[in-house]
C-alpha cells in the first residue's frame, strides 16, 4: 500500500453527462467529451454513488474516490471533516453549459433529505464563467410568496409570472440555500459547487421532453414542503483584487475564495484541517509540493489533500476558485 504521506495533488476524469438542454461550450471552451451531442455536466469531483470520480495521475491513477477515501480519509480530507463525514466525500463540482433554460426547480434541506432520501441536502453556489447576450438566471421569486399563490400560479400555468429573473455576466455569484426556486437560463456557462446530493425537485419543466421524447417528472407535491416562501438575497457582492484571496461565498458547508494570479503565491493553510480544491476558469498553472509538481489548465480541477499544507502555485496568468470546509 502507498503510504499516506505520498499522497500529492489529484486530478479526476471528468464525468461527462449529455443533457437535453446542454450544449458544446464544455466541449469547446474546456475540452470536455469527445463526441458530438449536447452535454449539459462535467462532474469533476465527485464522491456521488454511482458517479465516483477516477484519479487521472499519478501513483493512484485509476482508483476511485470511494476507495481513496475508504483507504486514505482523514489525510485526504483532513482529521476535522473525516470526523463528521466518514469516508464520504462532502462536495460535488460542476462545470455546466445550459445552452437553454433548465428546469425551475429547488432542493431539499439536511433535515429533509435525510427524512425522504437517507442523504445529504443540497446547498449549491454558482460562478458565472461565460454568458451569451441576455442570460439571466431565475432565484426565487418576484413578489412576496405564499402557498396558497404559489399553487394557485402553478395550478393555472402562469409559474414563470411570479419568478424573479435576473440578468448575469460574467464573474456573478450566486449562492443558492435549500428550498430557493432557482433555474440556470440558457446561454450560461458556471462553476458549481455543491453538497454530495443529487436530489432535486422540479416544479416546471418548459413542456419540452427528455433526450428519450419522455417528459420528465415533476415533484409538485415533495417540493411544497420544501420551498421557502421568504425573499431571498442570492447574489454574492466581492471585489476582484489580483494577487490575493478574495472570498466569494461561506457557508457552514464550504467556504469559496476567488485567486487572481499574474504571479506565483505560496498558499500555507497550517490548522485549516481541510482538503482545498482548486477549480481553474482561466489561464494556467502548476501545484508545487515538496515532492511533485501537477500542471492545472483551463477547465481543469484538482485536489490537494489536508495532508499538505503548503503549496507553492506558479503562474503568469491564472483565475482559481479556491474551496475547503471551513
Amino acid at each position: 500500500m502507498i503510504l499516506e504521506n505520498h499522497l500529492y495533488p489529484l486530478k479526476f476524469i471528468p464525468i461527462v453527462k449529455p443533457k437535453v438542454w446542454g450544449g458544446e461550450k464544455l466541449r469547446n471552451v474546456f475540452g470536455k467529451g469527445n463526441s458530438e451531442g449536447n452535454i449539459g455536466e462535467s462532474w469533476e469531483l465527485s464522491g456521488v454513488a454511482g458517479d465516483f470520480s477516477i484519479v487521472s495521475n499519478g501513483k493512484f491513477k485509476g482508483t476511485n474516490m470511494k476507495d481513496l477515501l475508504e483507504h486514505h480519509g482523514p489525510s485526504l480530507l483532513g482529521r476535522r471533516v473525516s470526523r463528521t463525514y466518514g469516508t464520504e466525500f462532502p462536495l460535488l463540482f460542476k462545470f455546466i453549459d445550459a445552452k437553454e433554460d433548465l428546469s425551475v426547480q429547488l432542493h431539499p434541506d439536511d433535515v429533509l433529505a435525510a427524512e425522504r432520501h437517507n442523504s445529504f441536502g443540497k446547498t449549491e453556489m454558482w460562478y458565472i464563467v461565460d454568458t451569451d447576450t441576455h442570460a439571466r438566471l431565475i432565484v426565487g421569486f418576484n413578489r412576496p410568496m405564499d402557498e396558497e399563490t404559489y399553487k394557485k400560479a402553478l395550478s393555472e400555468g402562469n409559474i414563470t409570472e411570479i419568478l424573479q429573473m435576473e440578468a448575469i455576466t460574467p464573474g456573478d455569484v450566486y449562492f443558492i440555500a435549500p428550498g430557493t426556486v432557482h433555474a440556470i437560463g440558457g446561454g450560461t456557462l458556471l462553476a458549481e459547487i455543491q453538497q454530495t446530493s443529487d436530489i432535486t425537485y422540479r416544479i416546471y419543466d418548459w413542456d419540452r421532453p427528455d433526450v428519450d421524447g419522455n417528459m420528465r417528472e415533476l415533484h409538485t407535491e415533495q417540493a411544497l414542503k420544501a420551498i421557502n416562501f421568504k425573499p431571498t438575497q442570492a447574489k454574492q457582492s466581492y471585489k476582484d483584487k489580483q494577487n490575493d484571496i478574495v472570498p466569494l461565498c461561506t457557508s457552514q458547508y464550504f467556504e469559496t475564495n476567488k485567486l487572481m494570479l499574474t504571479r506565483p503565491l505560496e498558499r500555507d493553510t497550517a490548522g485549516l484541517d481541510s482538503f482545498r480544491v482548486y477549480m481553474c476558469i482561466e489561464g494556467e498553472a502548476q501545484f508545487q509540493t515538496n515532492n511533485e509538481t501537477v500542471a492545472l489548465s483551463k477547465g481543469e480541477t484538482i485536489l490537494i489533500p489536508a495532508c499538505i499544507e503548503k503549496i507553492l502555485i506558479k503562474t503568469t496568468s491564472a483565475t482559481l476558485l479556491e474551496v475547503y470546509i471551513p
